[in-house]
């Protein structure tokens, strides 16, 4: 669904470094580059962000203490973004209190390496986190409920081994969230906020007719978009439901 693909240069994984420290720097990325992965560093958030607006990395080790802006606050848009919601963030900081950890931690990073910290352990993370997030993509990556199949990293829908390839980007979009959420309700706002993005300014029959599309597209397998009467839609994990009307 992301318009912007994960970096990898020659089956390596990209790593993005943001660090102003350029000791620190320099011997991070050529341990990486010693180690069989690729790696870009970043002195300023600035060249950082617009580099991501080219290519997404697989991992990102983030410092907190920065010029321009503070490692916290990026890490904040990248959890709220959904280009970057999933990219994996090690922080490497040197706040290394329980407090800032579990801060940390809890703001969205995925692991936190205090400095100094040893480059073995700072590899063994990176690939220990690494492999986690492959598996994820695993696991989330393709749907089968009933008759529907949907892969969404290549973008293809299937019911009863048919490929449909009339979906629109916002019929898959809606059709991904509900599969995402299964047997949760969706009211139609949430759903125009979700799928249509916060400045949208149209009104709910927009998510009816979509849904109705939608439904049809997807013939039998249309059954498991149940409409809850008064409220929204969901997605049923088994097709015996019936759709409420």
């Amino acid at each position: 669904m992301h318009c912007r693909m994960l970096l990898k240069h020659g089956g390596k994984s990209m790593i993005y470094l943001l660090e102003d420290d350029m000791s620190i720097q320099n011997f991070v990325l050529y341990t990486l580059k010693n180690t069989g992965f690729e790696a870009m560093g970043f002195e300023r958030p600035s060249d950082f962000w617009e580099k991501m607006e080219e290519e997404l990395p697989e991992l990102l080790l983030l410092d907190i203490m920065l010029p321009e802006e503070d490692g916290m606050d990026i890490l904040r848009k990248l959890r709220s973004s959904k280009k970057t919601r999933q990219l994996p963030v090690i922080m490497l900081t040197a706040k290394g209190t329980e407090y800032d950890k579990v801060l940390g931690l809890d703001s969205g990073a995925d692991d936190y390496v205090a400095k100094p910290f040893s480059m073995m352990e700072l590899i063994s993370r990176i690939k220990a986190l690494l492999r986690r997030s492959e598996t994820m993509k695993e696991k989330t990556d393709t749907y089968t409920v009933g008759p529907l199949y949907v892969s969404i990293s290549k973008h293809v829908v299937k019911v009863n081994q048919e490929e449909i390839n009339t979906l629109t980007y916002k019929e898959f979009e809606l059709l991904v969230l509900l599969l995402q959420n299964q047997e949760t309700v969706f009211s139609r706002d949430h759903i125009l906020q979700s799928v249509w993005g916060y400045d949208f300014d149209g009104e709910s029959r927009t998510v009816d007719v979509h849904v109705r599309t939608l439904r049809q597209k997807l013939g039998e397998a249309g059954r498991l978009i149940e409409t809850v009467r008064g409220f929204g839609y969901k997605l049923c994990n088994s097709e015996e439901n019936k759709v409420v009307k």
